[in-house]
């Protein structure tokens, strides 16, 4: 049912994803529409600002880190190849627990950038910390950033995420209307749904689809995702690249998985996120109604992470 591009859509297999996005979207975007652009998801680092310095020690990935830069600086100048008006800042792991940069970014293009921080999980603070609550408080008021990253993926036997211990963290959040973006493996999702009901507060973003395994059955990860709907404030962020299997763009054979999440949650509950997957998600998914396409590309992100707020400062 979902096999096919959109009328006109070519063959791209085998493209580099990047070549396959700039060269579509000089011939998808003109004339945009005035509804926001919101690309969900980008990570940002820099190595030669002395004042944003990769510490191994700090980082989460210690045994991978970058050698080239993916300053705020060129996340502008790819929103301008794109035309894509806002992203979301998704702190990276070189930089741990250092929110430093993505708070840079945030305030140095105001309007431009919401930043989502890292501060509880693997290799950060301890869940149990009790000084969380207050990191998250000065994350949000004077970094600036709206919330943070989880990932209990790092951590696939230890149960964190729902554990009594972090539900000071969470009331905060709550308090501060902060978004939690939920980087986690398929077996963690009940985590999810303790949480989306013990804080209806507090928005979460699933990130990566979960990671699922699309050869799996449902029982085995989707399923639940899929029952996550039932709580208002999850949301799905459309990363078709991380479950797909074949890892070549358009991700077709994510596309069945993207059409049922698009039936059960609606388009002002999906998020799409990556520069290389905006004519993808633009361009080519035919089951999208062009007026759901508003939502998916900008506006439910817009909202979702206060970018309003950020422009009225």
């Amino acid at each position: 049912m979902a096999r096919r591009a959109a009328s006109g859509g070519a063959t791209i297999t085998g493209v580099n994803r990047r070549q396959f996005a700039l060269s579509a979207a000089a011939a998808a975007l003109p004339g945009a529409a005035a509804a926001p652009v919101v690309n969900a998801a980008e990570h940002a680092w820099v190595l030669h600002d002395g004042r944003f310095l990769i510490d191994p020690a700090v980082a989460t990935c210690p045994t991978n880190l970058p050698k080239h830069e993916y300053a705020g600086e060129f996340l502008l100048s790819e929103m301008k190849t794109y035309g894509i008006g806002h992203v979301v800042i998704s702190h990276v792991c070189y930089y741990g627990r250092n929110n430093d940069y993505a708070s840079y970014c945030v305030k140095t293009w105001p309007g431009k950038f919401a930043g989502i921080g890292l501060l509880v999980g693997h290799r950060l603070h301890s869940p149990a910390d009790p000084e969380n609550p207050g990191r998250l408080e000065r994350l949000v008021r004077e970094g600036g950033l709206v919330g943070l990253r989880l990932s209990p993926i790092y951590d696939p036997k230890t149960v964190w995420l729902n554990d009594p211990v972090s539900y000071p963290l969470w009331k905060k959040a709550s308090d501060l209307g902060a978004v939690f973006n939920i980087f986690l493996a398929s077996h963690q999702v009940g985590q999810v749904a303790d949480m989306a009901a013990r804080f209806p507060g507090v928005n979460l973003v699933i990130d990566h689809i979960a990671m699922i395994d699309i050869t799996a059955p449902d029982s085995q990860g989707f399923g639940p995702l899929l029952d996550l709907e039932k709580f208002p404030n999850v949301y799905i962020r459309t990363s078709l690249h991380n479950p797909s299997k074949s890892k070549e763009p358009p991700f077709r054979d994510v596309w069945p998985f993207l059409h049922r999440l698009y039936d059960r949650y609606g388009p002002r509950r999906l998020v799409y996120a990556n520069f290389f997957e905006y004519v993808i998600m633009k361009e080519l998914i035919p089951f999208f109604k062009p007026e759901d396409k508003e939502w998916i590309l900008g506006k439910t992100a817009y909202r979702l992470y206060r970018f309003a707020e950020r422009l009225a400062q």
